[in-house]
Formats: C-alpha cells, structure tokens, sequence
C-alpha cells in the first residue's frame, strides 16, 4: 500500500472504529521511507522482528480514540505486513544474503572474527571511508 492512510483504512474495516485510530501505528512502520526512499526502506520494520518492537512501543494493546476499545497492536502490525509483502519475512529473510563488510567486524570478539573469516571474504565497498583520520 502507497501511504500510512489506506493501512489505517483497512483497519478500521477489520478491526472497527475510523481510520484515524490506527494512524500512528502504520505511520511508525513507515516512518523508515523517510531515511530510504524505495521499498528497501521496510527491511528495517516490515519483519517479525519489527512486529515486535511495534508492541513493545505501542503496548500489548492500544486504544481507540473514537470508541475506547482495545486493539491488539500485534495483530494491526501483522495487517500493515502482510499487506505490503504478502507474508511476515524473519530479520534473517531481510538480512541473510548481506555482504559482510570490514566495518561490521570492527569491534568484533576474537572468536566472531574467526566464524566471520571461515563464512568468506568480505566484500568492502568503499575503503577508508568512515576511518577516523589518524
């Protein structure tokens, strides 16, 4: 769905009361296009693991402006996903096939490095760039 509006509108129809209830709830999903400007922006929210920071800011439940009755957050997250991908992707969907680069590692334990190096090379982008100058 294009904007956080038709996400709320369904909800109103699944889940009852007016679309504006359910506002803040699609517009915090979304609030990544605002940092990435295509759908990659929803590797940061649109998985399990972002249901699951909704409900932890939202709460358990939330409730509605209009009627004051309680709406699981969880279910209302799942909605806006399942919407915009078709099924509920795990942090490991969105992140599995990431390179490795250098700057990951940068702080990593001696025994990460070690699991790190026997997966593969790294592949760094561009050199240098966020060094501090020495």
């Amino acid at each position: 769905m294009a904007h956080a509006w038709h996400h709320a509108r369904s909800s109103a129809r699944r889940f009852g009361g007016v679309p504006d209830d359910y506002l803040a709830v699609h517009g915090w999903f979304d609030q990544t296009k605002g940092h990435w400007a295509d759908a990659r922006h929803r590797a940061v929210l649109h998985s399990s693991f972002g249901i699951f920071l909704c409900e932890q800011f939202f709460g358990p439940t939330f409730k509605r402006a209009s009627d004051g009755q309680h709406v699981p957050t969880r279910l209302v997250g799942e909605q806006h996903v399942l919407e915009d991908l078709g099924r509920i992707p795990s942090v490991q969907n969105w992140l599995g096939d990431l390179p490795l680069q250098g700057w990951m590692l940068q702080n990593a334990a001696p025994l990460s490095r070690l699991n790190m190096e026997a997966a593969g090379p790294l592949e760094d982008e561009l050199p240098g760039v966020g060094e501090l100058p020495g």
